[in-house]
């Protein structure tokens, strides 16, 4: 008896390695792609104040809030990040650093203009994103996967096969700017008052290159 089901263990675990090796042998590898360009709507700031003294570097500080306020910019969406005082420096001994979220309601050009003062000390854009990006990830890796079906569908249909159930699908990320600032913008926003002396530029939603992403879904689908 003992015999006899060791021989039918033996013979189950052979027929299912016989079914694995045809599942693995009957089978297409594919990849997806897709693209997508999403328009910003928000544009995160660093900027810096400075001043001789604390009372005027606590007026310059209002002054900045009043200014972002005027343009459009939130309370809740101004953050402190640092304060520094140079001893050794005979003027300007003082200086604050804040980040500011602009969105599309927000007039940029306003800043700006408003921002060339003698006490902002720089103007820089730390970011650019999109407050709806995740769904627009979901969308591009959702338009690969079909990507990559259809591939297999029209590859076996010419062999005169079916597509079958998927086996696998592996995501993979290729490219993503949601988080870098865009080219059009680097290098020009470093001081607003060196910006302010050049040729007037559109700081503006619509000058500002889009966001790119791009993924791919690699897939195995049974063949029928």
């Amino acid at each position: 008896m003992k015999l006899k089901h060791f021989l039918l263990i033996g013979i189950l675990t052979l027929g299912s390695f016989v079914n694995a090796q045809e599942v693995k042998k009957n089978a297409i590898e594919v990849t997806g792609v897709a693209e997508m360009e999403v328009e910003p709507d928000e544009i995160i700031f660093s900027v810096g104040i400075k001043a001789d003294n604390k009372n005027d570097l606590a007026d310059n500080e209002k002054k900045l809030f009043e200014t972002l306020k005027n343009a459009g910019v939130k309370n809740e969406d101004i953050k402190f990040k640092s304060m520094y005082q140079n001893i050794y420096s005979k003027t300007a001994k003082f200086s604050k650093n804040y980040q500011f979220k602009a969105s599309t309601k927000s007039s940029l050009s306003k800043i700006f203009e408003d921002l060339n003062q003698k006490w902002v000390s720089s103007l820089n854009i730390a970011e650019v994103k999109s407050t709806k990006i995740a769904d627009f990830r979901k969308a591009v890796k959702i338009n690969a996967l079909k990507a990559a079906k259809e591939k297999a569908d029209y590859l076996l249909e010419s062999m005169g096969k079916k597509t079958g159930n998927a086996l696998e699908i592996v995501e993979i990320e290729d490219y993503t700017s949601d988080m870098i600032m865009p080219a059009a913008y680097k290098g020009r926003a470093s001081n607003i008052q060196m910006e302010m002396a050049d040729a007037p530029v559109d700081f503006s939603f619509d000058n500002i290159e889009n966001i790119k992403l791009k993924y791919s879904i690699k897939t195995k689908y049974e063949i029928l």
